[in-house]
């Protein structure tokens, strides 16, 4: 029997309506300590395959996982794969290089709401640059200025920017692109610019590019590793590694800031430091918003020179969470990840049992366990450069880049989320597309509805917008077209 949910009802079972653009904070919950396991999934060969899968991977909307690697392929110069939640392994695209192609993903994928993969490549393109330097860990040269490329679910590939064509622009991006809610594609390269220490540009799904800032101005951050995500206010915020009021001091400690998808720009907070034991510094990784609205990361170092983890709201304000020891964990590069449980999920590089690296929980206060050392697990790797992604089966999945890498999925039992569990948590416009987030129960079937006004009699159901997820975790459904037309509310029908 189907159960709807109506507002209003002191039976209502869990859900109510709400409007776009609406968020409902997700606190975290207590970790379950006990059950969690490691598996490895693929491990690459080098060429033809791939080799050193340094981005992290996506969840695609056909179920499959896309990742890049920063070698291998037919030139050794970096691939676009899929692989399946069980391990089947496909190699899409193999980079050619300069001056041709792209060449040396860095980056992770975004699917665009056109159902294809946007990335860049740290080197390569039609112009050079002669040397583009590689942040850690890869720690080389790549030729050529770099790109933004296209890869649809097949394979089937454009390149739609090359960086370095036009004075002061960008070069060398190290992160992956976000989609704004204007459609277009946002990023960061970490090198170039007018003061040749990074820049922010914007791109539309067709190659129409803009370069929106050059960093390096006084008192500024420089040279941006991680990528942007755009904030519930529509403002996108990031990091850069070095720079700042605190400098200088080896070029600075680096900074968070914010910029409008037009191009204005606030530095939101500047990293102290007088030692390398002192406070925390050299921010790598791109934030996270949180279901409470502030943002999340990770430094390099922290107070004991291990790294941090902190938060950061849209105003400026910090907190620092945790300070790394070493035996939990040492070096986070990567961007966090919001479970469905409310806690934050991440790696550090090195550190734990082994020194080979560890996967980590933290909830929004502070509390960190972890998770899982990352060596001694058969086809697993080691060091873990790249941040989890979560997938609708409710595990983890992420890759180690030591030797020539592997991908790998943690199971976690989590706990379940506040009460009301089946609550919308999230609104997000992407382009023409709302996209919303629920935690879910193993089993249910949630049906996304649609009503003109809050009448129950006239609620319908959004066609092909029915999902139901196998144990119980963090659902993501997307009413495509819904953010041009017309407005109204929206809720779940849930059937068993």
């Amino acid at each position: 029997m189907e159960k709807r949910i109506l507002a209003g009802l002191a039976a209502a079972r869990l859900l109510r309506p709400l409007f776009a653009g609406t968020l409902v904070f997700l606190a975290g919950r207590t970790f379950n300590a006990s059950g969690q396991t490691l598996t490895g999934l693929y491990s690459f060969t080098g060429a033809p395959d791939g080799d050193v899968p340094y981005a992290g991977l996506v969840q695609a909307s056909d179920g499959n996982f896309y990742g890049t690697t920063f070698w291998g392929g037919t030139y050794d110069e970096g691939t676009v794969f899929r692989i399946s939640p069980s391990g089947t392994y496909t190699s899409l695209y193999s980079f050619a290089g300069y001056p041709t192609d792209g060449q040396n993903p860095f980056g992770e994928l975004v699917q665009g709401s056109d159902g294809n993969f946007y990335g860049t490549t740290s080197g390569g393109g039609t112009s050079s640059c002669e040397y583009v330097n590689v942040p850690f860990p890869a720690g080389d040269t790549v030729g050529g200025c770099g790109t933004v490329f296209r890869i649809s679910p097949s394979g089937n590939y454009t390149s739609l920017y090359s960086f370095g064509s036009s004075p002061n622009d960008g070069s060398g991006p190290s992160a992956g692109l976000v989609q704004g809610s204007d459609g277009n594609f946002y990023g960061t390269t970490y090198q170039g610019g007018t003061y040749t220490v990074g820049t922010v540009f914007r791109i539309s799904p067709s190659g129409s590019y803009t370069s929106l800032y050059s960093f390096g101005t006084p008192n500024d951050g420089w040279l941006p590793i991680g990528g942007l995500v755009q904030g519930s206010d529509g403002n996108f915020y990031g990091t850069t590694r070095r720079g700042g009021t605190n400098a200088p001091w080896e070029g600075g400690p680096g900074t968070v800031f914010r910029i409008s998808p037009s191009g204005s720009y606030t530095n939101l907070y500047a990293f102290g430091i007088n030692t390398q034991t002192c406070c925390a510094f050299l921010p790598e990784a791109g934030l996270v918003q949180g279901s409470d609205g502030n943002f999340y990361g990770t430094t390099q170092f922290g107070t004991n020179g291990y790294g941090s983890v902190f938060r950061i709201s849209p105003s400026g304000s910090y907190t620092n969470l945790h300070s790394f020891t070493g035996s939990d964990g040492d070096q986070p590069f990567a961007k966090l990840v919001q479970g469905s449980d409310g806690n934050f999920y991440g790696t550090t590089f090195n550190g734990g049992s082994g020194g080979d690296g560890v996967l980590f929980g933290i909830t929004p206060s502070g509390t960190l366990t972890v998770v899982s050392s990352v060596g001694g697990h058969l086809n697993v790797g080691i060091y873990p450069y790249a941040g989890l992604v979560q997938g609708t089966d409710g595990n983890f999945y992420g890759t180690t880049e030591y030797g020539n890498g592997h991908v790998y999925k943690l199971v976690v039992p989590l706990n379940p989320p506040p009460w009301p569990i089946n609550q919308i948590t999230g609104v997000q416009p992407s382009g023409s597309d709302i996209v919303f987030g629920i935690p879910s129960i193993a089993g249910e079937t949630y049906q996304l509805q649609f009503s003109s006004s809050m009448n129950p009699t006239n609620w319908v159901n959004v066609p092909g917008v029915s999902v139901t997820n196998s144990i119980g975790a963090l659902l993501t459904l997307t009413n495509f077209g819904g953010a041009v037309g017309p407005q109204g509310f929206y809720r779940f029908a849930i059937t068993p």
